[in-house]
């Protein structure tokens, strides 16, 4: 290193140095990482009137994810409110509904969405299963 110029010596010990931050980092992607998570409606298809969901919450191995919070709202067909519930240690949550279709409809969704666990490196970003209203 001797008879360089100082700039010179100062980039290359602050680009190894850099360099060093860089891989650390992606060594420690996985750590980082979050898991998406969906919900497995049952019924998928269902009719309009007062029933119940069962809505099953799962990583994308289909593992179930106990401590989520599961909502549904109306989509196209429509609900007064929304209707919450946790998952359990099977995964499960199962919520009370009453879906009714607009007039001149023969068909409608309810939309779920899930409030990951507390603590947790779970995500909600995709969209999950709909369920499916159809006229009796």
């Amino acid at each position: 290193m001797e008879g360089l110029p100082v700039r010179l010596v100062v980039a290359l010990v602050v680009g190894v140095a850099s360099l060093s931050v860089m891989l650390n980092m992606v060594s420690g992607v996985q750590g980082l990482a979050v898991t998406e998570l969906d919900v497995r409606p049952q019924p998928e298809v269902t009719t309009p009137g007062e029933q119940e969901l069962s809505l099953t919450v799962v990583g994308p191995d289909g593992d179930p994810v106990a401590g989520a919070t599961v909502v549904v709202s109306g989509a196209s067909a429509h609900l007064n409110g929304v209707a919450t519930a946790r998952s359990d240690a099977d995964g499960t949550a199962t919520v009370s509904v009453a879906p009714s279709l607009g007039p001149n409809r023969e068909r409608g969704t309810l939309s779920v969405s899930i409030k990951p666990p507390a603590g947790g490196q779970y995500a909600d970003r995709r969209g999950n299963t709909r369920v499916l209203v159809v006229a009796d």
